[in-house]
């Protein structure tokens, strides 16, 4: 009974947190764990086997939390019990359980904290005075998981059942870790090469030929002097920067390529001033995404100075989440949003004709 009230406690304690952002835990995925069970039966003594495990499970994102639905199947080894009367001697058992829990998780960038809660059969294995004890009952568990790379995380877990037959009852506190393999991988936008633009050209049109003079005509009106003069206008170029990972501002292997453009292009145009501008999805409160934005802009600044591009021709600015190119209410928008821009203004001639 006091076990199962400071389990109830906890699991309160943890629904009441307040998330800072919502993770990338949802989707489809599967498990396998291994640990330590500790086990006791009525009259048993009390050991700890080694415990391993599978499961199973779809998890949903809803904006601060996550739910989901998990099936399990543990095996709990076997070892030797000292027992007292009405139980024999000595009592040699494991146990085996399965069930579905609803997990409920408050993801905050690549860690979640959960609480799990649900119904599990429990059976014993070994003697026969073991074997006959089992039966159903609630399943709880506290666990804390890491996503580590897109698809995969680690979690560890602590989980209690019981399983009753009559006046004897076994009751299992199992400590694993785990290793989950999800389905449904992060979505990545495709890299298009961006071309650095050139100087636009304004041709000049083709003067119409005159027209003759008609025989015997009086003399024409003067014609005015039309000439072609050059005037310099400014346009504005953005060229995509690269994106990032979620809650980070590391610039990944497979952005270099499209930096490396921004890197051409600038030796290119030795005259012109760059702005690095950071984003970031609507995940997370704007004061930390604002700076999330920033420290993206700065690492892509970084890269270019690495390379060759003077400091001082580069500023750096962070618009948080308010300037999103794509919705965030899907994992496609979120990807496209957490990105850097880098922008200039070039100086391009144009060609007009005016009157003298």
């Amino acid at each position: 009974m006091k076990n199962t009230t400071m389990t109830i406690t906890l699991a309160v304690a943890l629904l009441g947190m307040t998330a800072a952002q919502a993770g990338e835990f949802d989707g489809g995925y599967v498990g396998g764990k291994i640990g330590v069970n500790r086990t006791d039966m009525t009259a048993v003594s009390r050991q700890s086997p080694i415990a391993t495990g599978l499961e199973g499970g779809y998890n949903w994102n809803m904006n601060s939390m996550l739910l989901g639905v998990d099936g399990f199947l543990d095996f709990n080894g076997k070892k030797t019990h000292t027992g007292v009367a009405p139980a024999p001697a000595t009592v040699h058992y494991g146990s085996h359980v399965y069930g579905l829990d609803l997990k409920l998780g408050l993801p905050n960038g690549n860690w979640m904290p959960y609480a799990k809660l649900g119904y599990a059969h429990t059976g014993g294995r070994g003697d026969a005075y073991a074997s006959a004890v089992g039966g159903s009952g609630a399943h709880l568990g506290l666990g804390v998981e890491y996503k580590f790379a897109p698809n995969w995380s680690v979690a560890g877990e602590w989980t209690n059942n019981t399983g009753k037959s009559g006046a004897t009852k076994l009751n299992n506190d199992n400590f694993t870790l785990g290793v989950n393999y999800y389905f449904d991988k992060p979505y990545v936008a495709p890299v298009a090469p961006v071309a650095a633009p050139s100087a636009v050209k304004v041709e000049p049109e083709a003067a119409p030929a005159p027209t003759p003079a008609p025989a015997y005509a009086p003399a024409p009106e003067p014609v005015p002097n039309e000439i072609w003069k050059t005037l310099l206008e400014n346009k504005p170029v953005c060229i995509e920067g690269a994106n990032f990972e979620f809650d980070s501002a590391k610039l990944r292997s497979r952005e270099i390529k499209k930096l490396d453009e921004v890197v051409s292009f600038a030796e290119k145009h030795q005259d012109v001033q760059l702005e690095s501008s950071g984003h970031t999805c609507s995940i997370g409160t704007e004061a930390y995404n604002q700076k999330l934005s920033e420290r993206r802009a700065e690492s892509v600044k970084a890269y270019l100075v690495k390379h060759g591009i003077a400091a001082q021709r580069i500023t750096t600015v962070g618009y948080g989440e308010s300037k999103p190119m794509a919705d965030n209410k899907t994992r496609e928008g979120r990807e496209l949003n957490r990105r850097v821009e880098v922008c200039t203004v070039l100086k391009v001639e144009k060609k007009v004709r005016v009157t003298e």
